[in-house]
């Protein structure tokens, strides 16, 4: 569904009750980027990126499209950066009873000082039950980049909300995929690498293929759908053949 036919902001289920909100933006050499947020519908409803502050008036409404915004209980961020969480404090006024969800170093380094309320941290592998959903959070520092930054997946529908990892370029006109997403995030990240190279990488990679995830909900470009477990052990072979 579109939401803002200008703009081209659209909303798409890719799993149940998991909706993808897409805007494509031109970069300065005219081609086309995408950034994603994700709203998980339920009890205590998340929105998983905030998006920049420009966008807060296109994904605000597209979240309306879906649900009332002011229902919106967590605004979930990877790290500080502002595709994650620029709007973040335009989301907590506009949403009385939400409040910044993310890892604890992101709440002690940052999100406790520039964050409008304080914010819920989650540990290593903690769950937050938001009713038939619950996330699991993930201490990935340094992967793609960033100290603190943390991932999260819903056990449920074992969507992985995997941030950076596999950014492709374009407006990402469809949602879900199931056709090769490595190759062109490879090769974007080839133009301009984005990423840390932590000497952990390869564990942490590693580590999240244990959980088989079924869908993988990209901040930058289309959601994929598959064997999430072999796609994560691919990107680790290719980013340990780049160093």
């Amino acid at each position: 569904m579109t939401t803002d036919p200008q703009a081209g902001t659209n909303v798409q289920e890719i799993a149940a009750g998991i909706f993808r909100i897409n805007t494509p933006v031109p970069l300065p050499d005219g081609q086309l980027f995408s950034f994603n947020q994700y709203l998980v519908v339920d009890d205590e409803p998340l929105l998983f990126h905030s998006g920049p502050r420009q966008l807060f008036p296109l994904v605000s409404q597209a979240i309306a499209s879906v649900m009332p915004l002011e229902r919106l209980r967590y605004v979930g961020l990877s790290h500080v950066e502002a595709d994650e969480c620029g709007a973040l404090n335009l989301f907590l006024a506009a949403a009385p009873q939400a409040v910044p969800l993310c890892g604890s170093l992101a709440g002690m380094l940052s999100i406790a000082d520039m964050a409008d309320r304080p914010p819920r941290t989650l540990a290593d592998r903690e769950d937050l039950v938001l009713g038939s959903h619950t996330v699991r959070w993930f201490d990935t520092p340094h992967l793609p980049h960033g100290w603190e930054c943390g991932l999260m997946m819903d056990t449920q529908t074992r969507t992985f909300f995997c941030g950076d990892l596999f950014t492709q370029p374009g407006n990402s006109e469809k949602a879900l995929v199931d056709t090769d997403i490595l190759g062109p995030s490879e090769a974007f990240r080839r133009q301009m690498d984005y990423y840390a190279h932590a000497p952990q990488t390869a564990a942490m990679l590693a580590g999240l293929a244990q959980q088989a995830p079924r869908t993988l909900a990209c901040m930058h470009g289309s959601a994929w759908q598959g064997d999430g477990a072999s796609l994560l052990g691919k990107l680790s072979e290719a980013l340990s053949a780049a160093r």
